[in-house]
């Protein structure tokens, strides 16, 4: 089990970023063949990016159990799509075998959701946690003095 930092803290973050949800969904949990390569695929992606770090990925947090959520964070969206439309990427096979086997058929669900957040634009705070989804990667720091409550923490623009 990872170590916890036991005290309030928060992440610095220089610059603007994306936060990208993707997750699946079993809707006929006997249609194995159907389900489990849309789920052994994404760890593909995930290390694919993970050992490119010009890709624009910055990292990942995993979530949820027979319908998992990965939370990624990007450096920016073109970041984002230009991996997603990359033929030689590990994507472009997946979601082209998604499209062809199962597409519409109601045996396993996609879905993805997209998040521009302009630099300070954010805030968070972790307790008694280990490194976790933005704190991960972001700078993490003590959440005290003029990083106390949410309010101080997110840009008042």
């Amino acid at each position: 089990m990872a170590k916890t930092i036991n005290e309030r803290m928060t992440v610095d973050f220089e610059g603007d970023f994306v936060v990208f949800l993707i997750g699946m969904r079993i809707n006929k949990l006997w249609k194995i063949h159907k389900w489990l390569p849309v789920a052994s695929a994404m760890p593909k992606m995930l290390r694919e990016l993970s050992l490119n770090p010009g890709s624009g990925f910055l990292g990942f947090q995993t979530t949820g159990g027979i319908s998992p959520v990965i939370i990624q964070y990007w450096r920016s969206f073109e970041h984002l799509e230009a991996y997603a439309k990359d033929r030689n990427s590990h994507h472009y096979p997946a979601w082209k075998a998604f499209n062809t086997k199962i597409r519409s058929n109601g045996d396993v669900g996609i879905w993805h959701e997209t998040y521009k957040v302009r630099a300070g634009e954010y805030e968070c705070i972790y307790n008694n946690m280990p490194k976790f989804g933005f704190g991960k990667i972001g700078e993490l720091t003590p959440a005290a003095g003029k990083k106390e409550s949410a309010g101080q923490r997110i840009s008042k623009s």
